[in-house]
């Protein structure tokens, strides 16, 4: 009988990983409550630093069991750590005053030390608006102006000239968003869910992190063929639009690597869950209850979840287009898991499949 070994060398077309990150929702349950939970972000952005991850990065959702406001965690995060970097993925735009969001920005950036990384994206919740106040145009154009001024406020562009008397300061005088840090702009990312946004974030000069649901692939086009496909899009339009070679492409999957008949179970009943629920999956207790779907949306689909074995999370990351497109893995935590939980997943990539997708860790 032929034992077939598998490999631990990736295919040519495999981009070497550079960069290893996660994506946590920082989220909370009843029985603790919000101050631990924000507590518990805070240990796990440390305890990732010390395995030597490059990034680290948290969910943005308001009104349920989630961080609603990733800055002032950040700012935290950053007085605990020194050197990973911290990261939102993502951020509605459509919700947000484009200047407080710049000044809140620039302040926390200053304060970490420049280790600020912004993920931005123009989606939103029909239910927010009776909350946030609706608008005059649709939600996503909405959202892409917000993101302009947004981009136009922390790159440290004029946002108005005094043009008269009784306006607080001498005529002439040109407004800009302080504190000013002026590297910042270089680390904003568009969060891309399809071709159209991944075009945008190339357009616009800003960096691209690709998630864990999509929207209007072809028919019969798997979650990563078309990821691969929208990276190659982004990379050729910048190339074309700027002459310059692309930033790093950041891709967040679901990776979760097996080192026991134990936790291979428990990552199977997630993986389960996730495909049978969708977005509705794994919430910590007393989360809000989405309608869970059976199905996704026309146009839409969910990513995979990469577990098993180290043997068999290597394959099939090898195999995957799309996380072979990237030059950044990002990993995306089941929200419900808690703290140990979580540090376990992260040891256990960075120790045994990680080292054979090019990444070596941060010293």
């Amino acid at each position: 009988m032929t034992v077939t070994v598998p490999a631990k060398t990736p295919p040519v077309s495999f981009r070497p990983k550079r960069r290893l990150g996660f994506n946590t929702r920082v989220s909370f349950n009843e029985a603790d409550g919000p101050a631990q939970g924000l507590r518990d972000g805070i240990e796990l952005f440390r305890a990732a630093e010390e395995l030597g991850y490059q990034s680290g990065w948290a969910y943005q959702r308001h009104f349920d069991h989630y961080l609603s406001s990733p800055l002032p965690f950040f700012a935290a995060a950053g007085q605990h750590t020194r050197r990973i970097t911290l990261g939102s993925a993502v951020i509605p735009m459509r919700y947000q005053d484009p200047i407080l969001l710049a000044e809140a920005a620039g302040t926390t950036d200053l304060l970490i030390g420049g280790r600020l990384e912004l993920a931005i994206a123009t989606g939103n919740n029909a239910a927010f608006d009776a909350v946030f106040g609706a608008v005059d145009t649709d939600a996503r154009t909405e959202a892409k102006r917000r993101q302009a001024r947004f981009l136009a406020a922390i790159a440290g562009e004029v946002l108005y000239t005094i043009d008269g008397p009784g306006q607080g300061a001498p005529e002439g005088t040109e407004l800009r968003v302080t504190p000013h840090s002026p590297t910042l702009r270089s680390r904003i990312r568009q969060g891309s869910a399809s071709l159209g946004s991944a075009i945008q974030a190339a357009e616009l000069g800003i960096g691209l992190i690709s998630g864990t649901v999509q929207h209007d692939h072809d028919e019969g086009e798997s979650f990563g063929a078309y990821q691969a496909r929208c990276i190659a899009a982004y990379r050729t339009t910048w190339r074309e639009t700027w002459g310059t070679e692309p930033p790093p492409v950041a891709v967040a999957a679901s990776i979760l690597v097996g080192t026991t008949d134990e936790l291979r179970a428990k990552y199977a009943a997630y993986d389960h869950e996730r495909r049978t629920q969708g977005i509705a999956a794994s919430r910590p207790a007393g989360a809000l209850a989405p309608t869970a779907r059976t199905t996704q949306p026309p146009g839409s689909q969910i990513s995979p979840v990469f577990h098993g074995t180290p043997d068999q999370v290597r394959e099939a990351i090898f195999g995957d287009p799309g996380l072979a497109a990237a030059d950044e893995l990002v990993l995306f935590l089941p929200p419900a898991f808690g703290l140990a939980e979580n540090i376990r997943l992260l040891a256990d990539l960075a120790e045994t499949v990680a080292p054979d997708l090019g990444w070596s860790p941060a010293g």
